[in-house]
């Protein structure tokens, strides 16, 4: 019955509009053309998405869309990820054990206090390791606190001493040789052994660790370690140690450092962070 109904109705606007039936039916067949702003858009996120190697969820997505002058919605988001077929790599929360033993002879200075009020004022290290189809490689990275951004890393088919300090060095010239220092790691041997120690004293760094076994003392490590291999290693590792190199490089400088918002910064990237301090720190000196 309400068939027929919709069928009369059809057949008097028709007729009110001198329109043929056959021409409301293919005009109610044709293809929906899509909006150019909605196909620019689309293009957008599908670009921030594949320049993240398929890690941006919809948080992430919109954000980056945020850089580029799209101001979208995560339903919006999750909407054009659905139609498009792309799915993050993102995984789920991990509960990780705790214990609450310190080193005898360095205490754990930073306490969790991970919200510092300017760069180089604390940095965290760590180590962590990558398979390269037949071996492993090993890479340590220094992280400033304030932005989250990567100051140091250095790669090496051994976890040693000589590893953690290529890293340290790249971050304390890189920087500008900063002063009043803290330097936060885990109890891991290559941060507490001489020669680490004695390249933290000649720097004039202070040195600061985690109790042992407790990973929530430097988390922001962890943290970073779990982004990198959720986001840009394939599970199964690298197929050589030349192609692990290539990868963490595009990882850390061309997207984390440059691109990647973190929740920490506002959504804002490390380097936008640090530029945004930089800018007021320099304009207040100016009129003070």
């Amino acid at each position: 019955m309400q068939d027929l109904q919709e069928s009369w109705a059809v057949k008097r606007l028709c007729k009110l509009f001198s329109t043929h039936r056959s021409s409301y039916r293919y005009w109610q067949r044709r293809r929906k053309a899509l909006a150019p702003d909605r196909i620019s858009l689309t293009a957008e996120l599908k670009r921030w998405f594949v320049r993240s190697n398929g890690s941006a969820g919809e948080r992430t997505l919109v954000q980056l869309l945020a850089t580029s002058g799209f101001k979208v919605s995560r339903w919006l988001v999750n909407k054009l990820m659905k139609q498009n077929g792309l799915v993050s790599r993102q995984l789920p929360t991990h509960q990780y054990a705790k214990a609450e033993r310190e080193h005898l002879s360095i205490p754990n200075q930073l306490n969790r206090e991970f919200t510092v009020k300017a760069p180089n004022q604390v940095w965290c290290g760590d180590v962590t390791y990558v398979w390269t189809g037949s071996k492993w490689l090993y890479l340590a990275v220094v992280l400033d606190l304030y932005a989250r951004k990567v100051v140091g890393w250095a790669t090496s088919a051994s976890p040693d001493s000589e590893l953690t300090k290529k890293a340290l060095r790249m971050a304390y010239e890189s920087r500008g040789k900063p002063k009043r220092l803290l330097f936060h790691s885990d109890q891991g041997c290559h941060y507490t052994s001489k020669s680490f120690r004695q390249q933290l004293w000649r720097y004039g760094i202070r040195q600061s660790l985690s109790r042992r076994g407790n990973c929530w003392d430097n988390s922001p490590m962890e943290r970073f370690f779990r982004s990198f291999k959720t986001e840009w290693m394939p599970r199964s590792g690298y197929r050589d140690f030349n192609s692990a190199l290539d990868a963490i490089r595009q990882y850390i400088v061309t997207y984390y450092n440059r691109h990647r918002p973190h929740q920490h910064n506002g959504g804002c990237s490390p380097m936008v962070m640090e530029q945004v301090y930089w800018k007021t720190y320099n304009k207040v000196a100016k009129n003070s």
